[in-house]
Parts: structure tokens; sequence; C-alpha cells
């Protein structure tokens, strides 16, 4: 049986009482999250990252990248970051003319979120329940102080945005791929999760790219990339790695692939980036893949294509490069 959500209980014992009438946002929901408990006719969700907004949107439900209020009321998901979830608490009492409803797991931080706001407004709940907790306020209150400049100038000339992979400075895995690049990449290349574009920028000091696909399924790290990026050659897709398709068989793909679901660790997610980068290269095409030292990626690369080789490392990251295609996988 399915476990009752926090929003759920708060709506059904009565305490939480939802608008009658207007729209309900709601930021930041993971693919997974339990909105039964409110009107989804009523509901925007309100999601930058493309798996999320696509699960959504395949349940019917009314889906943006950025919301356009006043909202009859709006319910934060808190996300990991700190930063981030504040800024969002800011933009939900901004946009919401009743209640600012926020739910978040503990490990995600959602007790100092609630400890801040009590410092500062009157606050109803929580609703423990989960290893979470759910709590909601009066929207209209002091909080604008908690919101965050859209973007940032870091070290390098880049352009990053708050919650981005990698938004403080150039990732050192990144750089490690971007240095070891060989000269000739081919004439089309695909960076899988491309982030705010740093890989791009390598990948296009080569005259000899024609095309270069930036797919990136955080739509404010694939803005970033749009700032950082000016060449005509660059195509900008936002779509998730995993599923997207390539217009045509490329030569070269290059990837730094995420590997975290929530807080925990997550190989398969690169092994979908692997599968991915397989089926659309070229019979003689590349992979450059950097990654942690940890993750077991070799198999999977051995499955997927004739040769596999790391080519450089450290005790933290590891270069390979996958060369030949296995196409029975295809």
């Amino acid at each position: 049986m399915a476990q009752v959500s926090r929003l759920t209980l708060a709506v059904e014992a009565g305490d939480l009482a939802l608008p009658e009438a207007g729209r309900i946002a709601v930021f930041a929901p993971r693919g997974d999250t339990d909105l039964s408990a409110l009107p989804k006719d009523r509901v925007q969700v309100i999601t930058g990252f493309k798996p999320d907004f696509d699960a959504f949107s395949a349940r019917g439900f009314d889906c943006v990248v950025e919301g356009e209020g006043p909202y009859a009321a709006a319910v934060v998901i808190v996300p990991r970051a700190k930063a981030q979830a504040r800024s969002l608490v800011a933009k939900a009492n901004r946009m919401s003319d009743g209640m600012v409803i926020v739910d978040g797991a503990k490990t995600d931080g959602v007790d100092s979120i609630l400890k801040a706001v009590r410092g500062r407004v009157p606050v109803w709940g929580p609703v423990n329940k989960a290893h979470g907790k759910l709590f909601w306020f009066e929207a209209g209150q002091a909080l604008a102080d908690w919101a965050l400049a859209e973007t940032q100038e870091i070290a390098g000339g880049y352009m990053t945005a708050p919650g981005v992979f990698s938004a403080d400075a150039v990732d050192p895995a990144s750089c490690l791929l971007g240095d070891h690049l060989p000269e000739k990449l081919g004439a089309v290349v695909a960076d899988l999760g491309a982030g705010w574009g740093y890989l791009g920028t390598r990948v296009l000091e080569r005259d000899s790219v024609e095309h270069l696909h930036l797919v990136e399924a955080d739509h404010a790290a694939l803005d970033c990339a749009k700032q950082n990026i000016s060449d005509p050659r660059a195509a900008f897709h936002w779509a998730d790695a995993t599923t997207w398709r390539a217009p045509g068989p490329v030569d070269t793909v290059v990837m730094n692939p995420p590997f975290h679901t929530g807080r925990a660790a997550d190989p398969d997610l690169g092994r979908a980036f692997i599968a991915q980068a397989a089926a659309m290269l070229k019979p003689k095409g590349l992979l450059w893949m950097v990654a942690n030292r940890h993750l077991p990626y070799e198999t999977a690369l051995s499955e997927r294509f004739a040769e596999v080789a790391e080519i450089t490392g450290d005790n933290r990251f590891k270069l390979l490069r996958a060369t030949r295609p296995i196409r029975k996988h295809r």
C-alpha cells in the first residue's frame, strides 16, 4: 500500500484548508511526489527539471518552467541546496495570495527551513511523517532577503545559477576531461548532461567541430550555457539525456554524467548515459567520459563498446575512453 503523504494527512485531518478557488502552485516537486490531495485542475507544477516536468505532464498536470502569480496558495518541495530552498520559499511567498506550504525531508534540510521561518512569521503545523515535515504560513511575509540573483559570474567569466551543478566553480572532473580531449573530435559532437556549458566551451576550441549538441535536463543550467556559449555551431536541447535522440549519428560524445538521485548514489544514471552514447555514435565513434573513481562503469562500457581504456586519473576521478559501439544494443 502506498504511504500517505504529509500533504494528504494535513488536508484530510482538516488542519490545512486549501483555497476553494484559484490556482495552486507547486514548486520543484520530484517526479514521484504525491499531489493527490490537491485539485489537479487548479494545480500548476513549476519545475525546470525535464524528467520531473515530463512525469507530471504525463499525469495530466499543467506544467511550466517559471510560474506567473498570483496563486491562491503555493506548495514548496524543499530541494537539497539550502540557499535554493530559501529562495523558492521567498518566491512562493511573493507569488501567493494565501498559504505557503513547505514540505521536505529531514535529509534535505526541512528542519532548518522551519526554524528560520518560525523566527520571522507565525507557522502552522508541522506534520511529522516519513522522516520529514510539512508546515505552512500566511503569504505576504518579509522574506524578500532570501531571494537569490538569477545568475552569478564565477572565475573564468562563466555565468551560473543557484542550485545548478558546480555553481560556484568549474567542476574539477570536467576540467580533467576538458584538458585531455584530443584535438580531433570529428565534425559532430554531443555533450550529454552539459550543465552550464563548461565542456561545451572546451569542445568548441576546435575549429574542426561543425556541430555541438548540448543536452541538459536542468533548464536553469541550460540557460546559463546559452549565456556562456554564443558560438553558432552549438545547439541547445532541454532534454533528459537518458532518453534524448540525436538528429543523426555523432562522431564523439563527451560527458560527466550525474550519479545521484536525491542524496543516494545511483550508478544506473551513468549506465543509462553510456547506453545512450553508444546508440547515437557512428560505428567508429568515440566516447570520452569522466567519473568519480569509485563508480563501477567499466562493465557497462565493455557491454556497449568494443574497446575501453582508462586514459588518466587520480584518487578522485578516472578519465575513460570507449570506442566502436556494439550495434546489437541499438
